[in-house]
């Protein structure tokens, strides 16, 4: 890998990650249909920490609050006091319990892994999901706006939205696109449902970056000489990713997050069309 392919894949991981356009999707078909090299472990790991970083970045504050509420909230468990918090527990304890619940049906999901990852390989499947993430788009723009935020987001709509998180790691699928619509669907205020997906994503993505930092650590697949490298394609990744998470909530806030449908629509009849072919 070059220096410049290097800077290219990070500029991408930055916008595919967040904008809802199925970074894995684009990932397949562009090995598919050009023969683009999938990044090496080690450097797929790292563009993974640099977008977690951005979305840290953008919700620093949000999740400071989360972090020391859940010491709290162990605290509050281990030393009960009673009182009115019991029943009204703070938003930052609130928003912990969220992401929680949202993150479990991820675990219905590990079963078939090798499963989803083989869906990948077909350039006619994938362009089929990227024309369905297109139709999701396209009607989060025409519900009405929601009211719910964390106070009043229940059970259910975090394990609904989890669900959604779950099927959308079928190549072709967004993930953001996937989990911003579910909440707009469930009546979520919009920029909540913004807040909620990426903050969602926080756990799933140190999850797979640490299983595959294990694996990476195991099979010995480190060049340290490539390190100035992977080091200019992460800070790429980071900043564009920054960016791309604040034009989805700007879009989203302004009711045009389904603009990214056409977009969608587009690749995956061209891919579809091209796969018939080549």
């Amino acid at each position: 890998m070059t220096f410049w392919m290097a800077l290219i894949l990070g500029a991408v991981q930055g916008v595919a990650e967040f904008l809802p356009i199925s970074s894995s999707g684009h990932l397949s078909l562009l090995q598919y249909f050009f023969g683009m090299e999938e990044p090496d472990a080690l450097y797929n790991i790292l563009l993974h920490f640099a977008t977690l970083v951005a979305v840290c970045v953008v919700y620093w504050r949000d999740i400071v609050d989360m972090i020391v509420e859940f010491f709290r909230g162990i605290a509050a468990l281990a030393f009960p006091r009673g009182g009115r918090e019991r029943g009204n527990p703070p938003e930052g304890r609130r928003l912990v319990l969220l992401v929680i619940l949202g993150t479990l049906p991820l675990f219905l999901v590990l079963p078939f892994d090798d499963l989803v990852e083989g869906m990948g390989a077909n350039p006619m499947f994938v362009a089929l999901m990227l024309m369905l993430t297109g139709c999701i788009l396209f009607l989060s723009d025409h519900y009405a706006k929601g009211r719910k935020t964390v106070r009043t987001v229940t059970v259910k709509d975090a394990l609904l939205v989890g669900l959604a998180q779950g099927l959308a790691t079928i190549p072709g699928l967004s993930r953001s696109g996937t989990t911003i619509s579910a909440g707009m669907a469930l009546g979520f205020d919009r920029n909540f449902a913004v807040r909620y997906s990426f903050l969602l994503s926080l756990p799933a993505v140190l999850g797979a970056t640490l299983l595959k930092v294990v694996k990476v650590a195991v099979e010995g697949e480190v060049d340290l000489t490539l390190l100035p490298m992977y080091l200019s394609g992460m800070t790429v990744a980071g900043v564009v990713g920054y960016f791309s998470i604040r034009l989805v909530k700007l879009l989203a806030d302004k009711g045009k997050f389904g603009r990214f449908a056409y977009y969608c629509w587009v690749v995956g009849a061209v891919a579809l069309i091209a796969s018939f072919f080549l």
